[in-house]
């Protein structure tokens, strides 16, 4: 499975943010950064299970990513240095308006299987998030990273807070198309030159869901 363009910390490729309406409502609920929200609050699947990124799993973390090189290119750049993923990590963890979740495959002892990232979460009236995610290639194809959108997706509409969820993506990029297909997302236009991604600016296709789409859990 290929993956989905991830622009969530990676500064020379500027994420676009979402311009919130003018008006504020003020009874919406206040946007918790995730400093303050511990991992035991995270969800977790029959496959899979969400932790926080961490200092310990850069060594994990950069390893896959480097195994994964053709698998994400030309789509997906995220870190393959230790010293990268520090910094990566760190703003996922840091920034009010990001959200950071490993993907851990529970069979195999929570190693990990992908990400999944919540970039320029907005609050307000607004309520919503950019998402960016990719599979490692061991986990590719299994189904892995389809139930822990799901979790994200769950959790982003519940504990978070959040109204609404966009991913935008390369229109070459079929299989994670297909993912947020799968997930309940519906199309919602193409922005041309979107992001500046691998040294060009490049066309993306906005998906997007919001809480109501959510299919309901029983």
């Amino acid at each position: 499975m290929r993956v989905s363009d991830d622009h969530s910390a990676d500064a020379p490729r500027t994420p676009h943010t979402p311009s919130a309406p003018a008006s504020v409502a003020p009874e919406a609920p206040a946007y918790t950064p995730s400093a303050s929200r511990p991992g035991a609050d995270l969800p977790q699947g029959p496959l899979t299970s969400l932790r926080r990124f961490s200092p310990g799993d850069a060594a994990e973390f950069t390893a896959r990513a480097r195994e994964s090189r053709a698998l994400h290119r030309p789509w997906l750049f995220p870190p393959t240095e230790e010293a990268a993923y520090a910094a990566y990590a760190g703003r996922l963890l840091e920034s009010p308006d990001k959200e950071g979740f490993l993907v851990g495959e529970r069979t195999a002892g929570g190693a990990i299987a992908g990400f999944v990232n919540i970039n320029n979460i907005v609050g307000g009236a607004f309520r919503c998030g950019a998402l960016g995610y990719g599979a490692f290639a061991h986990a590719a194809g299994r189904g892995l990273m389809s139930e822990a959108l799901g979790l994200v997706l769950r959790y982003a509409f519940g504990p978070l807070g959040l109204h609404r969820l966009e991913a935008n993506v390369q229109p070459g990029n079929a299989a994670s198309i297909a993912l947020v297909r799968r997930a309940g997302f519906r199309l919602e236009g193409l922005s041309p030159d979107f992001l500046h991604i691998d040294g060009a600016w490049r066309d993306h296709e906005r998906w997007a869901i919001t809480s109501e789409m959510l299919p309901d859990q029983g």
